[in-house]
Order: structure tokens, then C-alpha cells, then sequence
């Protein structure tokens, strides 16, 4: 009888999905290590994101929900399972896609192209904003400015996604991030290694790893920062102005160096150089995050 069993299982010289048991298992999911076929893979995936969302209440009917669109394949697979999931089991959500345009010749002009095609793909409206319309600088003209030495530095800060959904004054924002992506970017050198390798080892490792991330708790005698608004442009901020507009400050007073370091320049009249330590003075130029939908 088990000759006969493992016959079937592996019929055809390959083995059966463990789900269906009648077509070809086409991968091995690391969370259960059942071997499956393409067609039950897209059911489960598609079932166990409507479980959690349903568990954990993550969406009220009506609510506007921006989808952020890279033209990625996890922002462009979180797309189509949010809205065929938004139609399937009528959550009565307001989706839309939102993209950000950093400016970046030859790399975010052509993936805003498949973001497009989502757009007619699944029916979603589409909205970009651009750091140029958010903060008047394309990165290309930062870093004609700045070098190539620091500009991670301003792509870093003016992080568009959060900005553009606060403007389009949305209820949630989904991103497409998977696991793989948060826990090895949160360490460096041999740690990130060392998790990579154990991820080879037993997938489900940095699954775990964010779960024990989501359950620290920090100590009553701990000093957290207050968090506060931004004096100029009026979003978060932990300091009297954000980090977004000390180095717009910067930027726009042709000292790109300011808020990454101490920097020398001319004061206000134009007449002696002044050092300037974080961008915490004379601030006077264009807010960030200025952008009319």
C-alpha cells in the first residue's frame, strides 16, 4: 500500500499538491513546508490576507485607502489582492494607488510607466506626487547639488509616501513589504548575514525575529521624545522644525550640507560667513509639503 501511495504522489515523476492532490506541486511554502500547485497557492495566499484583515479589524467600511505603488512586484501584487479582496468580500473600501516620483532619471520614470498600467489593470485610480511639487528639488537636482556622497541622506527624509497620504487626507495607507525586507535592513555587517544564512536554514526564522520586534516593550523609566509638529510645514516632528525642512532650508539656501553636519555660510544681509549646526536657525524659505489635490 505505501508503494502504491508514494506511486500516486509522485505521479509522473512528480509529486502531487499536498492541498489539491491532482496537479503538479510547483514550490514548497516555508510557512507550513506543504508542497503545493500554483492555483492552491493563489487560493491560500489569497484567503490568509483576508483572514488577518478580517482578525484584526484592519478596515472599516467607506475608508479611503491609499495603496503605495512602487511598480514593484510586492507593491503591484499587494494592488491586485487588495482590490479583488475589496470586490470578493465587499469591505466597501475607497482604494486608490499612490505613487512618488522622486525625480530620479531612467529609475522612477520608468517604473511610474507600470504603475500606470496597474491603474487600468485593476481599475484603481492613481495618484503621484513629486518631491518636486512637495519640496521644489528633484533628487537628480539634489545631487547635482549635494554629490553623490549624501544624498541617500535627503531621499531618506523626504519620504513623500507618508506626506502625499496626509495631504490626500486618507484613512490607512498599505504598503507592499515583505518580511525579507524588514528584518535583515534592520542590521549590519555580520548580523544581516548571520540572518540571511538562518533564513536559509529555517524560513520562517525572520517571521519570528519581527515577532519578537513587535513585542518589546519599552520601560516605564524610559525618556521618550515628544512628539510634536513641525513649526513650519506642520507635520510630525520631534524637534521645532522637521528634519525635511532643516535640510530643504539648506538646499535652498546653497548650503546642501546643512542638517547632515556643520556647515559655513552667509547669514541673512549676505555679509560674514556664520556656522550653522542642524538647521535650527533663520529658517525663512518655502515650506515643504506644500501640495494642493
Amino acid at each position: 500500500m505505501e508503494e502504491v501511495a508514494d506511486t500516486k504522489a509522485r505521479k509522473g515523476g512528480a509529486r502531487l499538491c499536498s492541498l489539491c492532490d491532482q496537479r503538479r506541486a510547483a514550490l514548497k511554502r516555508p510557512k507550513t513546508l506543504e508542497q503545493i500547485c500554483r492555483e492552491c497557492f493563489y487560493k491560500v495566499f489569497e484567503e490568509e490576507i483576508h483572514q488577518v484583515i478580517v482578525d484584526n479589524q484592519l478596515f472599516k467600511p467607506v475608508e479611503r485607502v491609499a495603496i503605495g505603488a512602487s511598480g514593484g512586484k510586492d507593491s503591484t501584487v499587494l494592488a491586485y489582492v487588495l482590490s479583488e479582496l475589496n470586490r470578493r468580500h465587499n469591505y466597501g473600501l475607497d482604494l486608490f494607488l499612490l505613487s512618488v516620483d522622486e525625480g530620479i532619471t531612467g529609475y522612477r520614470d520608468d517604473s511610474l510607466e507600470t504603475v500606470k498600467r496597474n491603474e487600468i489593470q485593476y481599475g484603481l485610480p492613481l495618484k503621484i506626487v513629486s518631491y518636486k511639487d512637495l519640496y521644489g528639488w528633484t533628487m537628480d537636482e539634489i545631487v547635482k547639488m549635494i554629490g553623490l556622497k549624501n544624498n541617500c541622506t535627503f531621499c531618506g527624509v523626504f519620504v513623500a509616501l507618508d506626506r502625499g497620504a496626509a495631504l490626500l487626507k486618507v484613512d490607512k495607507v498599505a504598503t507592499g513589504h515583505n518580511a525579507g525586507i524588514y528584518s535583515p535592513n534592520a542590521y549590519r555587517g555580520f548580523a544581516r548575514e548571520f540572518i540571511k544564512d538562518l533564513e536559509r536554514i529555517r524560513p520562517r526564522a525572520i517571521l519570528d525575529i519581527i515577532k519578537s520586534g513587535e513585542n518589546f516593550k519599552i520601560s516605564t523609566n524610559t525618556k521618550m521624545p515628544e512628539q510634536r509638529t513641525c513649526e513650519r510645514c506642520g507635520y510630525i516632528s520631534s524637534q521645532k522644525w522637521c528634519k525635511a525642512c532643516v535640510l530643504l532650508e539648506g538646499l535652498n539656501r546653497g548650503l546642501p550640507k546643512l542638517g547632515i553636519g556643520q556647515s559655513r555660510g552667509l547669514d541673512n544681509d549676505g555679509r560674514k560667513e556664520v556656522k550653522h549646526s542642524n538647521g535650527t536657525k533663520n529658517i525663512e524659505s518655502k515650506q515643504c509639503g506644500t501640495l494642493d489635490f
